[in-house]
């Protein structure tokens, strides 16, 4: 007994923050506290559905398809599209799952603008990284292989993981944040693809947002980003 309570002070120090903090919004508003993450999930899984036509292929390539053989001024364009456009070779429920929780939480606790701009600031972050790594080659530092450079780059998955890292920053959950870190460099190591790598860059980019200080920001209660900041078909293979 002394173990579960010891256990229960741990997580209650760990998430009571956190969760304190999501809660009174959607119990006084419900789903109308989170537009932004309703609108991302519904976009998202219309893209999924659209991509997996024959008429709607082409189209959602053309508008959110990301390859860093691209050139980079078109790859800059469909970035903001891209995070909305899931893999083809993976579940799209597990993305939606994710995008509702993760932006959710975001959302409410860091604000609206805020969670949109570290969820694109992610994304560019793993777009720009896998430019730099295939020039940088297999042989280079954290380089890739020339053949990533054909790997349709889309998905939210490196959104995700940012704003996980940037809520428990925000929130003092230093264990959750860490274990996402973990996480991510193992995903990294064992499967040593493009998009594990990309997981990787969306954290540095996270770490960064969360240390420059917010102009204005407030402490628990208010939207600042620092650390105790509160409230308020043939298609070639793809990666997210």
């Amino acid at each position: 007994m002394r173990a579960v309570r010891a256990l229960g002070r741990a997580a209650r120090r760990e998430w009571g923050p956190l969760r304190s903090a999501v809660r009174a919004p959607l119990a006084a508003d419900g789903l109308r506290a989170v537009p932004v993450t309703l609108a991302a999930v519904c976009l998202t899984g219309l893209l999924q559905v659209v991509q997996n036509r024959p008429w709607g292929y082409g189209p959602v390539q053309t508008l959110g398809a990301v390859r860093a053989q691209d050139p980079l001024g078109m790859a800059l364009l469909r970035t903001p599209l891209s995070l909305f456009v899931p893999a083809l070779d993976l579940p799209v429920w597990g993305a939606l799952v994710q995008m509702l929780v993760v932006f959710g939480v975001a959302e409410v606790c860091l604000g609206r603008w805020r969670t949109l701009l570290i969820a694109y600031a992610a994304t560019l972050a793993g777009t720009l990284y896998a430019r730099i790594g295939i020039a940088a080659g297999p042989d280079g530092f954290f380089g890739l292989p020339a053949s990533d450079a054909r790997i349709v780059d889309t998905g939210p998955s490196a959104a995700v993981v940012a704003l996980a890292v940037c809520v428990c920053w925000a929130y003092r959950a230093r264990v959750t944040g860490a274990l996402v870190i973990v996480a991510m460099a193992a995903e990294a190591v064992v499967k040593d693809n493009l998009a594990g790598r990309e997981h990787l860059a969306a954290i540095v980019a996270a770490l960064v947002l969360c240390a420059v200080p917010v102009p204005g920001g407030r402490r628990p209660g208010g939207q600042g980003l620092g650390e105790g900041a509160g409230t308020r078909s043939g298609a070639p293979p793809m990666r997210s």
